[in-house]
């Protein structure tokens, strides 16, 4: 399956429902910060999510308990190819200079990914 790239209002109940999992909708509503959305609204997003292929469910009579189809860390690897791509012309040295010019990493962070790359060029 092909990722599609998620509205603000579907990634918001992904990340609901990849913390909570499995969850009905009741759940994933209860997660939501006041004022809550309607009950319709996340079960309509939980649907086109379920379309997507992004979420399956388990039925029990009329009531459906959601769970993910698509891991956290697929989609973050999807999602961050995405910006690479769209953004940093694919250059991790580009967004890697645009978060320290925008002050998202500081030196001491900065000096910790440099240790990473390091220990991950030794064999």
């Amino acid at each position: 399956m092909e990722l599609r790239e998620l509205t603000r209002a579907e990634e918001e109940v992904m990340q609901i429902l990849w913390n909570r999992e499995p969850a009905f909708v009741k759940d994933i509503l209860e997660e939501f910060p006041e004022p809550r959305p309607a009950y319709n609204t996340v079960s309509t997003i939980v649907r086109i999510l379920e379309q997507k292929g992004f979420i399956g469910h388990k039925a029990y009579g009329k009531t459906h308990e959601y769970y993910s189809l698509v891991s956290k860390e697929e989609y973050k690897s999807f999602a961050t190819g995405k910006l690479m791509e769209g953004y940093f012309e694919n250059s991790v040295e580009e967004m890697f200079s645009f978060f320290v010019r925008e002050k998202k990493i500081d030196v001491k962070e900065a000096d910790e990914i440099l240790k990473l790359i390091e220990k991950m060029k030794k064999p």
